[in-house]
């Protein structure tokens, strides 16, 4: 508030300054010197008035913000004392054995999600790929980048074209199939009467 206050007493001072400049000036084109050194001697008075309550509102405000960090910084010490004392009593209560068990447990958890996950957005794409005719898709591409005033590349046939699947894959497809069957409960025999 008071830097504020300081501050508006050296702008009114420095208005002050120039308004008796003018004076200054039109005094000597009217060449009374006598009333011209009044003006130029108020006028240095206000310069110096004005720089005065600038170094007294930066002093102020310099004052201020010490007093401000210190208020903070205690402030801040309490804290840290209070979290010291908060981390003192979780370090007494831990346990290492069962927080490195339960970490553990969590990553395996998470890698088998990670599996099924994967699993699961492999068997969507495939199921959209297959379920969406490719030329709907490429027509469509063309009709909008046609609006957008855009070169669509023909590399579409080669990106989406369904890849055939390499031998390894056909022979894993082949076994998960077999033991499908394998798992899939016999249907009860009809006994001959």
């Amino acid at each position: 508030m008071e830097v504020k206050a300081l501050n508006r007493q050296s702008k009114r001072c420095t208005k002050e300054e120039k308004a008796e400049l003018a004076r200054l000036k039109k005094a000597i084109q009217n060449k009374n010197h006598d009333i011209a050194r009044i003006y130029a001697s108020n006028a240095i008075r206000k310069r110096r008035e004005g720089v005065n309550l600038a170094k007294l509102s930066s002093r102020v405000d310099a004052v201020a913000g010490r007093v401000q960090t210190a208020a903070t910084m205690h402030r801040v010490t309490g804290s840290m004392a209070n979290v010291v004392r908060g981390m003192d009593k979780a370090m007494e209560s831990m346990n290492l054995e069962t927080i490195s068990n339960i970490m553990e447990k969590f990553e395996s958890q998470f890698e088998d999600l990670d599996v099924q996950t994967e699993y699961l957005e492999g068997t969507i794409e495939d199921t959209t790929t297959l379920s969406t005719p490719q030329d709907e898709i490429e027509t469509l591409m063309q009709q909008v980048a046609d609006e957008a005033g855009l070169e669509l590349n023909q590399e579409l046939d080669v990106i989406n074209a369904p890849e055939e699947l390499p031998k390894e894959d056909e022979e894993l497809t082949e076994r998960l199939a077999r033991l499908r069957n394998s798992l899939e409960p016999a249907a009860p025999k009809k006994e001959s009467e």
